[in-house]
């Protein structure tokens, strides 16, 4: 079968697609024929050797995808050939094949295109999760999603809206993204880039809550952005972490959290597909639900094949991708 190998952390540019032995199912375990592939910004820190986790090398990077149940091993039960199921896995999805435990795949609808059940995979769950096992969302909460335009913020506005939030408001940066938020599903976009973000994010958001603030704050951005994110918020208010997309980690000034009752928690979603697998796939379900119901669609800007691996994951280093990008093996 086709790969795309990682034989030493490095550049993205260093791995190649190889062809490697197919895989065979151990107990607990499936083989799936993938035909769509996600592509996520981990993807990049795990090929780099950045990641907290690190795979033995060599390996496959990707995180979530797509296809076809094409073998079972002993004991696997609600499963059989020729399922259709989403994924999710710590590594190997940018392959034509794939072996996993099975609790790690999810039945898709039998509507549902690949490249869709791909795309609703990783950062669905992870905003999922943030909203509501994190941040406690309940109707009528007012949600400000930061780097609204990416993976999870994308899917993190969808979801907020779908979930019943009063207002939505995403932090980007840029008109393009802005637009890419509105589309989306935000009332009300906030340009990152502002001088003096600390004061003028908080008036952006105190003007579009009619002076309420944020009931949540979802934060896969990090650095400067997080302080700003901290005074826009009403009171009890909650700041889930979602990674540091900026590139730097923020120290939280805990008098902030003193004076408005907020609380901060972080959220590694991984731990979840591992220590939860039951969670983990009624939180999928929920999500191919609201799929179904029309009130989930996944920006998905293009799909790529296999071979242009490293094309993909350079527009998405780069800020270019504008939308989810699908690999087909």
């Amino acid at each position: 079968m086709k790969a795309v190998l990682v034989r030493n952390f490095g550049p993205i540019e260093t791995a190649r697609v190889e062809d490697v032995p197919s895989p065979a199912p151990g107990p607990g375990e499936v083989v799936v024929d993938l035909h769509a592939a996600e592509v996520n910004y981990p993807d990049i820190l795990v090929m780099e050797g950045k990641y907290q986790v690190k795979p033995p090398l060599p390996f496959s990077p990707g995180k979530a995808g797509a296809g076809v149940v094409s073998a079972i091993g002993q004991g696997v039960s609600g499963l059989k050939p020729g399922d259709h199921v989403a994924l999710q896995a710590e590594y190997g999805t940018f392959a034509s094949q794939i072996v996993l435990t099975a609790d790690n795949c999810h039945p898709m609808p039998d509507d549902m295109p690949f490249r869709v059940g791909a795309a609703l995979g990783l950062v669905y769950q992870t905003a999922h999760f943030a909203l509501i096992e994190r941040a406690a969302m309940k109707p009528g909460d007012t949600v400000l999603v930061l780097g609204a335009s990416g993976g999870v913020g994308s899917a993190s506005v969808q979801l907020a809206r779908a979930l019943g939030a009063s207002v939505v408001i995403g932090g980007v940066k840029g008109a393009r993204n802005a637009e890419l938020a509105r589309a989306a599903g935000c009332d009300e976009t906030v340009d990152l880039t502002m001088d003096n973000l600390r004061d003028g994010l908080r008036e952006k958001v105190r003007a579009a809550t009619g002076g309420h603030g944020a009931d949540i704050v979802i934060d896969p951005v990090g650095g400067a952005v997080t302080d700003a994110a901290l005074r826009t918020m009403a009171w009890c208010g909650r700041l889930v972490v979602v990674g540091f997309a900026a590139g730097d980690i923020p120290t939280i000034r805990t008098n902030y959290l003193l004076v408005k009752n907020i609380s901060v928690t972080g959220l590694q979603w991984s731990d979840y597909r591992e220590r939860d697998p039951d969670g983990v796939h009624r939180v999928q379900q929920d999500i191919f639900t609201l799929w179904s119901e029309g009130k989930l669609t996944p920006q998905i800007a293009d799909t790529l094949p296999l071979a242009q691996f490293a094309d993909a994951l350079k527009r998405l280093q780069e800020g270019r991708a504008h939308g989810k990008i699908i690999l087909i093996p």
